[in-house]
């Protein structure tokens, strides 16, 4: 009985301590930054959200488009895109970019 509770002890120590040792595990998702293309060129991508935010992503051999347009090449100034990447990459590397319809400016109503 005694054997039991020691390893029930052991099992739930490492289950509750798993997360602390694996931080980059919870990290390694990807997360989407949205904004106007602000330049691209044949291996990065800089994209400019509205709160001011420049961000520049690289293309690997993974990077897909999908959206509006298709290829890389055809990605252009002020389009607007959704870069799919893991933030804490150095540098950042982007796996999809989905290209969007702009969204309506935010205006004053009268």
């Amino acid at each position: 009985m005694v054997k039991i509770v020691r390893r029930l002890a052991f099992v739930t120590f490492i289950a509750a301590a798993l997360p602390l040792l694996l931080p980059g595990l919870v990290h390694a998702q990807l997360r989407d930054f949205e904004g106007k293309v602000d330049s691209v060129n044949e291996k990065q991508i800089i994209v400019d959200n509205r709160k001011g935010d420049k961000l520049t992503f690289v293309k690997t051999e993974e990077t897909t488009v999908e959206g509006t347009k298709k290829a890389w090449a055809d990605l252009k100034k002020n389009d607007w895109v959704a870069v799919s990447s893991k933030m804490l990459e150095k540098p950042r590397k982007a796996y999809k970019v989905v290209v969007k319809q702009a969204p309506p400016e935010a205006g004053v109503e009268e």
